[in-house]
């Protein structure tokens, strides 16, 4: 259970866009809000290039960066294969849409919801 309150203040539009994608995903507006902001969180985090270790943790670093590097068959081939977008389509794979198929809303976006 969550014990801690995080407060914040918003524009509209910036709320409504919130909704709008966290209507999306079947989320609430808080859960939404929370999971985007930890996830944000942990990528700065992680596109961080300076960390510190303590020797133990370092002389393991250093011994998994100077091993030599091993075969590995799954890497070998995946790095092989052609990616998703570099495939020709087939005209037998592209399939036409079923008249249920339902389009998607047009979404306009102020400019000055995409700036804090």
């Amino acid at each position: 259970m969550r014990n801690i309150a995080i407060n914040l203040r918003a524009h509209a539009h910036q709320r409504d866009i919130i909704d709008l994608a966290s209507a999306q995903l079947g989320r609430n507006r808080s859960d939404f809000m929370l999971e985007a902001a930890c996830e944000k969180a942990q990528n700065v985090l992680l596109d961080q290039t300076f960390f510190s270790l303590n020797e133990t943790a370092f002389e393991q670093f250093a011994a998994f960066c100077d091993a030599p590097l091993t075969c590995n068959p799954a890497l070998e081939a995946l790095l092989a294969s052609s990616s998703p977008w570099e495939k020709p389509i087939s005209k037998a794979s592209s399939k036409p849409r079923s008249k249920t198929h339902k389009t998607a809303k047009a979404l306009t976006i102020p400019d000055s919801s995409l700036s804090a």
